[in-house]
Order: C-alpha cells, then sequence, then structure tokens
C-alpha cells in the first residue's frame, strides 16, 4: 500500500514536533544539526511508510473465506505498522520475550494419563467469571499449543489468554510431556510429527464439555503440530477451526534457514541448549534408551534430532523424520477452517517455504503473510509492551469463530 498523504503529513508533522522539542537549535553552533536531524528523521518515516508499513497478503482460494475475514477479522486486511525502531524480523523475534507484558493468570493444573502410561499436564484458565458465558457447559473453549520449548508460561500464550478472558472464553494450555514441571513416567517427550498426545487432549478436552464450542491455536512448532493433526483427521475433529502463528511449513528449509553462521549464533545454538535442558533433569529414565552424553554434546537442533528426536519416535534418519513433521505436505488434507500468520522475514519459516499455491488448492486453508514481524513479534506501537499484531489476529478470529462461524462452516 502507498502512503496516503494524511499519513505523510501527520507523520513528518509529529515527528518534526518531537525534535524540536528534544535537539536544541545551537547543535554545532547553528540550526544545521537540527536540519540534518529533521532531514534524516522525514527521510526515515518516508522510507518506513513506502517499504516497511504495508497490508498483509491474504492467500485463500475461497472467496466465503475471504469475506467472513474481512467483514469479522477485518485486521488481516489492514495495514501492519512495525515498531518503528525495531522491524526487522530478528530483532523483533529476540526482543519479544523481553519487552512485551506478562498479564497474570491462574491456572488450574490437570494432568490426565495416556495409553503408554505416561502423563500430560494441561493447566485450565477457567473463567468462571465469565459474564458472557456463565454457564460452563458451553462456554467456548480454547486449546492453547505453545512452542518447541514452550509451556504456559509463555509470554504469547498469556496475551491470548488475556484476550480469551475478555471475550468470556475458556483455555486450556497443552504442555508437551516433561516440560512444565512434571515427571516422565514413561522414556517418551514430544515432537512435530506425533499427534497422539494431542488427539488425547483434544478427546479428554471435549469430552468435558461436549456441548461448549472448541477451536485451537498453536504457536511455532505447537502450530506444526496442530497443522499435522488437521492433516491427518481432515473433518473427523471436534474443533471447529484453528488458527496457527509462526509455524514452520517445511523443516528442511527452516532447518537449513537457522544453520546459517548468524542464525546459528542468535537462535540455534540457544534452543538446542534449552531441548536439552528440558531432558536433562529426566535423564534417569531416558538413558535407558539413550545415549545421554552424546545427545547433550549436540550444538544444532539438527544433532538434537539425530540423536535423540528421530531415534525416540522410530524413524530411520532424521530426515524421514523432518519429512513427515513437515505441515505442507498435509495441507491439502485439512478439513476445518484455518487461518495461518507468518512473516515474510521470519527465518524459522522462510518465505520461499511457505506453501502458498497449495494453500489455494485446499477452500478451509487462509494464510495471512506481513512483510515484517520476525518468529512470534509481530511488535507494533512505539513501546509495544501490550498487545501485538499477533494478538489482534487471535482476538478477532477466535471471536469471529466462536460467533460467526455458522456463516463459514458450511463452506
Amino acid at each position: 500500500r502507498r502512503p496516503c498523504a494524511m499519513d505523510w503529513q501527520v507523520l513528518t508533522r509529529e515527528l518534526s514536533l518531537y525534535l524540536e522539542s528534544q535537539v536544541r537549535v545551537g547543535f554545532l553552533g547553528s540550526g544545521v544539526g537540527l536540519s540534518l536531524v529533521l532531514g534524516f528523521g522525514v527521510a526515515y518515516a518516508c522510507y518506513y511508510l513506502n517499504s516497511i508499513a504495508k497490508k498483509p497478503q491474504l492467500v485463500a482460494s475461497n472467496d466465503r473465506f475471504c469475506r467472513f475475514l474481512e467483514e469479522y477479522c477485518p485486521v488481516v486486511t489492514e495495514t501492519y505498522y512495525p515498531t518503528i525502531w525495531c522491524w526487522e524480523g530478528r530483532v523483533q523475534t529476540l526482543l519479544r520475550p523481553f519487552i512485551t507484558s506478562r498479564p497474570q493468570v491462574q491456572y488450574r493444573n490437570e494432568l490426565i494419563k495416556t495409553a503408554d502410561g505416561g502423563q500430560i499436564s494441561l493447566d485450565w484458565f477457567d473463567n468462571n467469571d465469565s459474564s458472557y458465558y456463565p454457564d460452563a457447559s458451553t462456554r467456548p473453549t480454547v486449546l492453547l499449543l505453545p512452542g518447541l520449548t514452550g509451556t504456559s508460561k509463555e509470554s504469547y500464550i498469556l496475551h491470548m489468554i488475556h484476550q480469551s478472558e475478555a471475550l468470556g472464553y475458556r483455555c486450556v494450555v497443552f504442555n508437551n510431556r516433561g516440560i512444565a514441571g512434571e515427571e516422565l513416567l514413561t522414556p517418551r517427550t514430544y515432537c512435530a510429527a506425533n499427534t497422539e498426545d494431542l488427539e488425547a487432549v483434544i478427546h479428554h478436552v471435549h469430552s468435558l464439555h461436549p456441548s461448549a464450542p472448541f477451536m485451537a491455536a498453536g504457536v511455532s512448532m505447537g502450530g506444526m503440530l496442530l497443522l499435522n493433526y488437521l492433516g491427518k483427521t481432515g473433518r473427523d475433529t471436534p474443533l471447529m477451526a484453528a488458527a496457527i502463528f509462526s509455524a514452520g511449513w517445511n523443516v528442511f528449509e527452516s532447518i537449513e534457514s537457522l544453520e546459517k553462521p548468524l542464525n546459528w549464533l542468535l537462535f540455534n545454538y540457544y534452543l538446542t541448549t534449552c531441548l536439552q535442558s528440558s531432558i536433562s533433569r529426566h535423564r534417569q529414565i531416558l538413558e535407558k534408551l539413550f545415549d545421554m552424553d552424546l545427545v547433550m554434546k549436540a550444538r544444532t537442533i539438527r544433532e538434537f534430532d539425530k540423536q535423540f528426536t528421530s531415534v525416540m519416535f522410530g524413524y530411520r534418519s532424521v530426515d524421514d523424520y523432518y519429512e513427515d513433521a513437515s505441515p505442507c505436505l498435509k495441507l491439502k488434507s485439512i478439513g476445518i477452517p484455518v487461518l495461518c500468520l507468518n512473516s515474510v522475514d521470519d527465518v524459522f519459516s522462510p518465505a520461499h517455504a511457505i506453501p502458498v499455491e497449495t494453500a489455494k488448492q485446499n477452500a478451509n486453508v487462509a494464510l495471512v503473510l506481513t512483510s515484517c514481524g520476525g518468529h512470534i513479534g509481530f511488535l507494533e506501537g512505539i513501546w509495544p509492551r501490550k498487545c501485538t499484531y499477533m494478538d489482534r489476529v487471535f482476538k478477532q478470529f477466535v471471536q469471529a469463530v466462536f460467533e460467526h462461524g455458522n456463516k463459514i462452516f458450511s463452506m
């Protein structure tokens, strides 16, 4: 979108007033310094409005789905203005956990048993004070899936619950095995391809509240897991719809991107150590099946998956695991409405690996692609502490599904 005249006038005027109040006219002995600063500021504002602030690309083959989103989730058609001083993808990715607030949420924990003798930790936000849905049996429920080593304590999960609370909805967070403080009862953790635990959780939540509208939202690896589940089940799921944020669509491309020197330094090595930390306290039960000394020597996610994840879930090689874990290969089989938000500058999911053409072949799928935002970043505003663009997409889409979903379910 080319900026309108009002955008330019307002931004330039506000920038000039601010700089005039902060910079002395006597800088460098004259008004030259102020003129240089103002000139740079105006040039930067022009660049920002021309090249950074843009409307997202909405990819959907179903005109009815598009119209539904335009009417009830208009944020996906509006210009996204990334935080003017940190719009680059890596910077957004790194800063979000430190900048964004952490809303207070009181959980009710539940441990459920699995068929193999393990246990899964669920954190419930019941929202019993909901004035919109005082009847718990029919209160809409959102299942939330955090990222690779994330739990219910992640800031992006807390913000989703905060948004849901305002709408009167109930939330339940699916913590992957062994990372939320509970003990591993069997030598098994989790991966992006195996959906057995997710299926058990969805069945459990639905059985507790069979009359309640039910949908799910997954972030990063949680989004990949949710997509793989939906690709496997088609329409045979109690979920009405799903929202996916910053999913890695092609694991091969994601891993290759994360192994580039700068990305390895900023993200890959850190995440590898997080994975190792998440299993180290379960070493006693895991070392019955794995060479834990070798696993703890991994310096990349690929090495960790080669020595641990792919072995745990019975894959012949890490490449076989990555192929099975890639949601792009299952996108055609999804049978319920799904909205997927990605930024094209996300190093975890490179732009060329986003399955735009495949998405156009499934009427149930809509992609929203922003030019900036990084990985689970999507910061906006001068000081992006509270609400991000991702939070607004989540809130509007969840509300649209629960309150107007009948308009798309007959697609």
